[in-house]
């Protein structure tokens, strides 16, 4: 036994290290195949399969730089002979993982490749291991079963790329066990090898997986209708054993979730791939199980990732492959799960939802004696319910031509939403503005923050151009005005209380502008789109915030150091903006921007100097791929200059990211280190007659003076400067001309509204 423990030890080294095997390939077979016998699997070691067999010695190895293989003495303690089993056969696994992992691998060197394959070749024609991998899930040993699903999702995994037969035995394995729902644990490992080899399909980089996963799912597109039905049918107060189908049923979420993925990205039409969409009722009505509360939160963030193109990112370990724009029947199927959802919210969906979410710490949510225990809603389901309706919302607007009809339950819905949503937002939101429900659930996560922004931009661009379609918009504008604050989508509002969130600061709107990881480019052009037409409107709403602010005496501007003064004569600008109206009453005359994508943001999507993805904006995450940050941390920024002067050797975006702090704020020039204040400007030479910005930080009192459209164009300008320096260093990542003739257009009519004050 420890012989033989030494070769397996030996050949796991070779094998991580990728080194070409000497020995014939039947030499290794003896020490890789694992011995498993038909009775309740128990473990056994090859060699004792071997000698219970009688085939030892018949491809016994010649020579593997060790010494013969010696017999286990029988005078070894059962428990012990039992424990040393375990161990040979989990090393026996992780080298035929390794193993298979290098024959998938780019990397490995080609006659060590050749020599791994034939060896798992004969491992699964001769030594049927893939039957043995299936035996071994009747274990009791939690860490061999998985084990075992892993090695047999790479064996599988290896067939398909090898054109080889898919093994008989799993097939038959996977309709056995899915055929109907059980509590066993052989459907759980099922459904988690079939996941784990879905995710293997993604992970490789060979340009042959779409026809690689449809080999593979002809084997089991039935199978998985009839599981979904059987799952979902389930009475859940009824289950003996609630755990059971708690794992399952996240399981098979993570399945359904790679299934939707590789439709989207890889242009796949099985039926298992829109069973969510074919039966959607079925997903929904777990939410009102009397189930965990993580479940439920499960669900809904996968709803959420369906509607927003955004499955399979997480599951995926490798790259995820660039979105194409959904065709039309992907188009459909999200509508009819967007109706779905609206027809449970309709039925009191939230209702059944609970937010009382726990504190969790590093040992766990329960609160010990004597600790305070602080209550406080679970933001996750808020943040992730109210998109999933807002979603939902602007996908069945965009189908619907009765602007009418859009009217009512745009009101219904989002009553419903705000109703929900009211006892978990302190202070309530009666005594300013409903618009603000939005930056507020939304504040922890930024891309779901614009996420649903965006989503609240295409619902008001949909349903004003049915209006235009029908009526006429000036006969009721004072009711429409209101009807766009009472109901909290009026994209003006939400864009201020964004700006507000980010303390007005252009440096965090151009971090954004240069990151994949949110969809703030493709919101923020359309925004400036309407601005362009609206710019009355937003130009009121302004006024009005400052009236607001003057009334609950709130100061909105409070967090932005910057001085409205003029530097010739050192006097403050008076303060023109305050209007005396309310905040709803809102009456000017209305233009809508188009929600098409122009040609010009086609064109900034085009490849740049360096890089730039192809991906059109007409697909729902047309920013996807600007720059490519393997994870949040790559995007963050050394916000010291310390940092910044010690940092040789930047990437693009840290380049970026310096540049950003000289062009926007200060102008950070050698003066600027200096108690004097600077004489430069920070605006083009169009603003010096209206008024100019002093880079020092205001009193309070004169802050209070600096009306928020002031600041918004401040802020605006600034984000223009500093995308033009990067630009002429050839540091900003895609063609950003689109952008720039949209931000100074904004620039230009803003001096025309400064000029008239």
């Amino acid at each position: 036994m420890k012989v033989f423990c030494e070769v397996l030890e030996q050949l796991y080294k070779k094998v991580l290290l990728g080194v070409t095997l000497e020995n014939d390939s039947h030499d290794y077979i003896f020490y890789l195949n694992p011995g498993v016998s038909d009775q309740d699997c128990p473990t056994a070691t090859s060699l004792e399969w071997a000698n219970t067999y009688g085939i030892q010695g018949r491809h016994q190895p010649i020579s593997v730089g060790v010494a013969p293989i010696a017999v286990a003495p029988a005078c070894l303690k059962t428990n012990s002979l039992m424990s040393s089993s375990r161990e040979v056969m989990l090393l026996q696994l992780t080298v035929i993982k390794v193993m298979t992992t290098r024959i998938l691998s780019v990397k490995t060197e080609f006659h060590a490749k050749e020599k791994y394959r034939d060896i798992i070749k004969i491992l699964l024609e001769s030594a049927k291991v893939d039957s043995k991998l299936i035996c071994m899930f009747q274990n009791s040993d939690k860490l061999l079963c998985h084990m075992a699903a892993q090695c047999l999702a790479l064996l599988l995994y290896f067939q398909l790329r090898e054109k080889i037969t898919l093994s008989n035995s799993w097939i038959a394995f996977c309709q056995k066990n899915l055929s109907e729902y059980s509590e066993s644990n052989k459907a759980i490992y099922c459904l988690w090898t079939l996941t784990a080899i879905i995710k293997e399909i993604f992970k490789d980089s060979c340009s042959q997986k779409t026809e690689i996963l449809k080999q593979f799912l002809t084997h089991f597109d039935t199978i998985f209708e009839v599981f979904y039905n059987s799952l979902f049918s389930q009475h859940f107060e009824n289950c003996q054993d609630t755990s059971k189908i708690v794992n399952i049923l996240i399981c098979f979420l993570e399945l359904l979730e790679l299934l939707i993925a590789s439709r989207i990205y890889l242009k796949l039409h099985f039926t298992c791939q829109r069973i969510l969409f074919l039966k959607p009722s079925c997903m929904l009505e777990v939410i009102t199980w009397p189930i965990q509360a993580f479940v439920k939160r499960k669900v809904i963030i996968f709803l959420k990732k369906c509607l927003l193109f955004k499955v399979g990112e997480d599951l995926c370990r490798g790259s995820v492959p660039p979105l194409m724009p959904p065709d039309r029947h992907v188009a459909m199927d999200m509508l009819a799960l967007a109706n779905a959802v609206l027809q449970a919210v309709n039925s009191g969906l939230l209702k059944t939802l609970s937010v009382d979410g726990k504190h969790s710490f590093f040992g766990g949510d329960e609160v010990q004696p004597g600790c305070e225990h602080i209550a406080s809603p679970d933001h996750v389901i808020l943040r992730a319910a109210s998109l999933v309706i807002m979603k939902s919302l602007e996908i069945k607007f965009q189908n619907c031509l009765s602007a009418s009809e859009m009217k009512v339950d745009l009101q219904r819905f989002m009553s419903e939403l705000l109703t929900f949503l009211k006892p978990h937002l302190q202070p309530s939101l009666q005594l300013h503005n409903p618009c603000k429900w939005l930056s507020r659930v939304f504040i922890e996560q930024d891309d779901d923050m614009l996420e649903a922004a965006k989503a609240s931009l295409g619902i008001y661009l949909t349903l004003t151009r049915g209006c235009e379609a029908t009526e006429s918009l000036t006969q009721g504008k004072e009711m429409w005005d209101h009807h766009t604050h009472e109901n909290g989508y009026n994209p003006h509002c939400i864009f201020l209380f964004f700006l507000k969130n980010i303390g007005f600061d252009s440096t965090v709107l151009l971090d954004f502008l240069i990151s994949s990881e949110t969809c703030f480019l493709e919101y923020f052009v359309r925004y400036l789109k309407l601005l362009q037409k609206d710019w009355d409107n937003f130009f009121t709403i302004c006024n009005n915030f400052d009236a607001t602010e003057s009334k609950y005496d709130i100061s909105i501007c409070d967090c932005v150091p910057s001085l409205v003064q003029d530097q010739s004569t050192n006097r403050t600008i008076p303060h023109h903006l305050t209007a005396p109206h309310s905040h709803i009453d809102v009456c000017t005359r209305h233009s809508w921007a188009s929600d098409a994508p122009s040609e010009p943001l086609k064109a900034m999507m085009s490849k740049g100097t360096d890089t730039m993805c192809t991906s059109s904006l007409s697909s729902p995450r047309a920013s996807q791929s600007l720059v490519d940050y393997d994870s949040s941390d790559d995007s963050e920024v050394e916000s010291t200059d310390q940092c910044l002067a010690n940092s040789k050797q930047t990437s693009l975006h840290q380049q970026a990211t310096m540049e950003i702090q000289d062009a926007a704020g200060t102008s950070r020039d050698k003066e600027e280190f200096s108690l004097e204040p600077p004489s430069r400007p920070l605006f083009l030479k169009e603003f010096d007659t209206a008024f100019s910005f002093d880079c020092e930080v205001a009193p309070n009192d004169v802050v209070s003076e600096v009306g928020i459209f002031y600041t918004i164009v401040k802020c605006f300008q600034e984000l223009q400067d500093a995308i033009c320096r990067l630009q002429k260093k050839n540091l900003f990542p895609y063609n950003p001309t689109a952008l720039l003739k949209l931000l100074k257009y904004i620039e230009v009519i803003s001096n025309k509204t400064m000029n008239t004050l």
